[in-house]
């Protein structure tokens, strides 16, 4: 059975709009440009993957209460304050399908608009005396610029080895999965050691997000019908080239870390990169690594009672394998 977002959030829409007006209220400034700014991020909501984490790992640990919303706040704010500076630090002109803030109103007003979105956030953990989940926060934010950091230096020369590629994407990605799902625990009152058994759950669930990410790339799009090859456009490292590098004979690896490197903008050397991934057997090596890293994350979920709420983040982990975009 294909499992849908808006059937899995049902059971806590009420909080996600409830939480959606508190982010709103969060953001509010005294400045014309700023509001006009934040409105248009609001806009740009996604599918809210990241508080659902937040709020049904609080029910899950003990139950919703008025410190998970400022949870949920907190990580939204201080992602969102990433992914502004993210589009300048990139130069990218687009997110989700909208004009990026540096593209609207250049990069001096987007770094402007990251840090302050930065201090809301802070503010929000400060004013309410919520130390514990700002620490989990600050300490997913460091991790984040340490990850991206790391990819760029290996990234120079292409000698990415797997070891040090799953520790990009846990610092990268997984660590802000991770950060909901420990600060929901953390909201409901759950113990030390729950709140780091919640913060592995969404460790494993976010480098099976990523895995999921990195096979995009490889599979045929349903709206152009040919990969997208955005990866190896942008010269990143995914496990499906990492694997058919560590297979293959020197002198074809030494052509395609050629091609990566210097003809990543020719459509052609790009589709042959991407055929010879795919008969290298780096599809199915990416997908048994997803598939063991979700099963990771059930487990973890095998500690707690069965209960509603538990399916509830089951079929979460199982939609962020199965879903097609």
């Amino acid at each position: 059975m294909k499992l849908d977002i808006d059937i899995i959030k049902a059971p806590i829409d009420k909080h996600i709009d409830e939480f959606d007006k508190q982010f709103k209220q969060s953001m509010k400034s005294s400045v014309p440009l700023l509001d006009i700014i934040t409105r248009y991020i609001v806009k740009r909501k996604g599918k809210q993957i990241r508080p659902m984490f937040v709020f049904f790992s609080a029910e899950l640990c003990g139950g919703i209460n008025e410190t998970t919303y400022r949870a949920a706040t907190l990580i939204e704010l201080l992602h969102t304050a990433t992914l502004v500076h993210d589009d300048v630090v990139d130069d990218s002109n687009e997110r989700r399908g909208l004009f990026s803030i540096n593209a609207l109103w250049k990069n001096k007003i987007a770094v402007l608009v990251g840090d302050f979105l930065l201090s809301r956030g802070l503010l929000v953990a400060v004013d309410n005396s919520d130390f514990e989940l700002l620490k989990i926060v600050s300490n997913s934010v460091r991790e984040m610029s340490e990850g991206e950091l790391l990819q760029i230096e290996k990234a120079r020369n292409l000698d990415i080895e797997e070891k040090i590629y799953f520790e990009i994407i846990r610092k990268k990605t997984a660590t802000l999965i991770a950060s909901c799902c420990a600060c929901g625990a953390e909201s409901a009152g759950a113990s030390k050691e729950v709140v780091e058994k919640m913060y592995r759950f969404g460790e494993a669930t976010g480098i099976a997000f990523q895995l999921k990410d990195d096979l995009f790339d490889y599979e045929k799009s349903a709206e152009i019908g040919k990969p997208h090859g955005i990866d190896i456009k942008e010269q990143k490292m995914t496990l499906p080239l990492i694997y058919m590098l560590r297979v293959m004979k020197y002198s074809d690896r030494k052509r395609v870390i050629n091609i990566v490197k210097n003809h990543s903008d020719n459509p052609d050397k790009v589709a042959e990169v991407i055929s010879m991934v795919n008969q290298s057997g780096g599809i199915p090596y990416t997908k048994q690594k997803m598939l063991e890293y979700q099963q990771s994350a059930l487990d973890i979920l095998l500690d707690f009672p069965e209960s509603s709420t538990r399916e509830s983040l089951e079929n979460l982990v199982k939609y962020i394998v199965e879903r097609n975009k």
